[in-house]
């Protein structure tokens, strides 16, 4: 699978992104103005940020308004019906499936690296392995200067300082992908906090951020801070992020061309629902975003609105990928999701 990687433009990290997306017609059956609402991850928010400036400039139809609420809450209103999209880092599992009556297809639209941002004044190029990545996160390691991170750091003066940990307040697919990779290489994290959007941390004292941009500001903010936000926000914020030691015993700072790799050898199935928990090679900490969309709405318009949204976003949208820090989903994918929307949503 060929992720393409360029370079970065202009991010928009407000944790809640309210967009107006302007879309021309491609159906026939839509002539008149229509308004798609969708809520739910912050993760792809400046890229659906980007989208709606980009697409605003040739199309005129459609109106899509987009609110970062988190991918537990993109999910909870998904089911209740109150949107018209969702959106979610961690795919809906069959549970969540089986509760929309209306139907579901997952639409990934973009992939991207987690980088594990820290907070240490002249500490620069941290190197974290992977044992010592889940034990501070599980609660184990708990001041800067332990051992076992000066094994990782041969020379650097680490501090005698307390490590804050940063986490998400709210339901989080960013969670979901970082937990899920410290699940994966590491059995003792497993154990004590495991794989959650939301998990119950084992430490005491960790600051707690609404969206990454609040992780992202909490950690600028806080001396001895250790957070996980997606790659982006940690370019845009100009905080440093830790090399991460993959599965080939390297230690890989996260970039677009190293979450290309980490995402090479993914497989897309018939319900596009993929997982990635520790990547060959590459930077190990990468995950996948979706869009859910129904496949009834209650008017041949809405549906035909729906239809034009994600067939912009599968072509013209993706070139915008790139320029932002994330993936873009593979040519033969994207004409799949295409195909089938365009035949199942009603």
């Amino acid at each position: 699978m060929n992720f393409k990687a360029t370079a970065l433009n202009s991010i928009v990290t407000s944790s809640v992104a309210a967009v107006a997306v302007v879309l021309s017609p491609v159906f026939a059956a839509v002539a008149q103005a229509e308004t798609l609402v969708g809520a739910g991850a912050s993760f792809p928010a400046p890229l659906y940020q980007r989208y709606a400036r980009e697409v605003r400039k040739t199309h005129k139809n459609l109106q899509v308004n987009y609110t970062a609420c988190g991918s537990s809450c993109g999910i909870r209103n998904f089911v209740k019906g109150t949107v018209d999209f969702g959106g979610s880092d961690a795919a809906m599992k069959d549970s969540d499936i089986a509760k929309v009556s209306r139907g579901t297809i997952l639409v990934p639209t973009a992939g991207g690296a987690v980088s594990v941002v820290y907070n240490l004044p002249g500490v620069n190029n941290l190197k974290l392995s992977r044992k010592v990545l889940p034990l501070i996160f599980a609660g184990r390691i708990t001041k800067w200067n332990d051992a076992r991170i000066r094994k990782d750091n041969p020379g650097v003066r680490l501090p005698n300082r307390r490590i804050t940990p940063v986490v998400r307040a709210d339901g989080s697919g960013t969670t979901f992908i970082f937990t899920n990779h410290l699940s994966t290489i590491s059995g003792y994290f497993k154990g004590r906090v495991g794989t959650s959007k939301k998990p119950r941390w084992a430490f005491r004292g960790a600051r707690k951020g609404k969206g990454n941009s609040g992780v992202a500001a909490l950690v600028k903010r806080t001396r001895g801070g250790i957070g996980y936000v997606n790659y982006s926000y940690a370019r845009l914020n100009r905080i440093k992020s830790a090399r991460v030691q993959n599965r080939r015993g390297q230690f890989v700072a996260p970039s677009l061309k190293a979450a290309n790799l980490g995402l090479s050898s993914v497989k897309f199935p018939a319900n596009y629902r993929v997982f990635v928990g520790d990547s060959s090679k590459g930077y190990p900490i990468v995950g996948l975003t979706w869009m859910m969309v129904y496949k009834k709405y209650p008017s041949a318009a809405k549906a035909a609105s729906v239809k034009k949204w994600v067939n912009w976003v599968m072509t013209k949208g993706q070139s915008f990928n790139g320029k932002l820090l994330y993936t873009s989903i593979p040519t033969s994918v994207r004409r799949r999701v295409i195909r089938q929307v365009n035949s199942q949503v009603k």
